[in-house]
């Protein structure tokens, strides 16, 4: 389908400036045993495979036409609104916010974005924080986690 080739080629654009800016980073001592750059990186790799699979095995034909496009501007907008409030409301509590409108983009229940958000935010910091020792901001609450 034509708007899973346009969402395919926007994925690979993404990550090729994510490539560009994430190789770019340098910390000005080694504070985490991996650098700031491998999680650009990774994801960028993740979003490029993905990218490259949307091009060249796009979904079947859908008689909607706006459904895609309004989900795309949906989520274009949650990003954004997470890259905002990522840093004053913390990891945990941004990421638990946002999963209750990105899943209801996909079809789940609120509750389903909720309970996910909860285990996907806290499981994350958690494997962040204590195993590859990543910092992340930690928000108004401090380290309750």
């Amino acid at each position: 389908m034509k708007t899973d080739r346009l969402l395919g080629a926007t994925a690979i654009a993404v990550a090729a400036m994510m490539l560009v800016f994430g190789y770019a980073l340098q910390a000005p001592f080694a504070y985490e045993p991996v650098g700031p750059r491998a999680f650009p990186l990774i994801a960028a790799g993740m979003i490029a495979l993905c990218g490259v699979i949307l091009v060249l095995r796009p979904g079947e034909p859908s008689s909607e036409s706006a459904g895609p496009i309004g989900a795309l501007a949906a989520l274009c907008g949650c990003l954004v609104g997470y890259a905002l409030l990522f840093q004053p409301l913390g990891f945990v509590i941004a990421t638990t916010i946002f999963m209750v409108p990105i899943a209801m983009i996909f079809g789940a229940k609120w509750w389903q974005g909720a309970v996910t958000g909860v285990v996907l935010a806290v499981s994350s910091y958690l494997l962040f924080d204590r195993v590859l020792e990543v910092v992340l901001p930690v928000g108004p609450f401090g380290g309750i986690v």
